[in-house]
């Protein structure tokens, strides 16, 4: 307890540091909390270490939680907002423009089985696309591999 109260600056930019790390690698940036309290322990350690506040285990705790809820006001809204932007572009999967032959005949209605990379899939379209017919994968999903029919060049 002594070193931490000989060294309080550097102790709380240090706990401000691992509680960053922590939000951001272990729980991936979903939580603030930690954030929050990691900025303000590393604010308080600089504003200790440059002599603003006094060097006192009471006095870095109170401007701690201070600084806590002030961040946790000022950068609520604006981080959960960048949290809820959500790409709607699909990601490319390594099935993702695959072609081959349909051996069976698929529909709406109809969606035979395919093997492909160890994987039984079930064929998915929105037409009829008659057996013998070449095919691309446009896009998959778990255990279904949505295909429309390309022309043979």
């Amino acid at each position: 307890m002594d070193i931490i109260a000989n060294n309080l600056a550097q102790s709380l930019f240090i706990v401000g540091l691992i509680l960053l790390v922590v939000e951001v690698t272990v729980l991936g940036f979903a939580t603030f909390v930690l954030f929050f309290v990691g900025l303000a322990a590393m604010a308080t350690g600089a504003l200790v270490y440059v002599g603003i506040l006094p060097n006192s285990l009471l006095s870095a705790l109170l401007s701690t939680g201070v600084m806590t809820i002030l961040a946790a006001l000022v950068l609520w809204k604006p981080l959960k907002r960048m949290q809820s932007k959500v790409s709607t572009k699909k990601a490319k999967s390594e099935f993702t423009d695959h072609q081959f032959f349909l051996k069976e005949s698929v529909s709406p209605t109809q969606s035979p089985k395919y093997h492909y990379s160890g994987v039984e899939w079930s064929l998915v379209s929105d037409e009829l696309i008659e057996a013998g017919t070449k095919v691309e994968v446009t896009e998959a999903e778990v255990g279904k591999l949505h295909i429309k029919a390309i022309s043979i060049k």
